[in-house]
């Protein structure tokens, strides 16, 4: 795979799922970065994700738009759930619970970054995975 280092999310596959959609933007399958992956996430208003983890992985999540709800466990395996907003950032340890709920009247847009990269192909695994390729593909 060539280098890629400028991609905007209507240029690659989407993932959709019940509760939203993610965008790997960066990643070994989409740009050849091999230490971590990125993309976007939109949450529409009332959905969420439930509770999950990656095994092995950190993840790092930004509110870019919107507000909800945020739960991440802490290290005895307690739910610590936290109102969120735009200019938040999350930080999820190494194989922890966590889970985001969208609280606003307007769709949640997130900025996530797992690494090592790897999590975000898991996803495909999941029953309610649907791959959406890109436009003009």
């Amino acid at each position: 795979m060539s280098e890629r280092f400028f991609v905007y999310p209507e240029a690659v596959d989407r993932f959709d799922f019940d509760w939203g959609h993610l965008t790997v933007t960066c990643g070994p399958k989409v740009t050849g970065a091999s230490r971590f992956s990125a993309g976007v996430v939109h949450v529409p208003p009332g959905e969420g994700h439930a509770r999950h983890n990656h095994p092995g992985a950190e993840e790092i999540i930004y509110v870019l738009e919107g507000e909800g709800e945020q739960m991440v466990e802490d290290g005895g395996g307690n739910p610590v759930t936290e109102k969120v907003r735009s200019g938040c950032t999350i930080f999820v340890p190494e194989s922890r619970f966590h889970s985001t709920l969208n609280t606003g009247d307007k769709p949640m847009k997130l900025f996530v970054v797992y690494s090592p990269a790897g999590p975000e192909e898991a996803l495909r695994d999941l029953p309610d995975f649907r791959l959406v390729p890109p436009p003009h593909a």
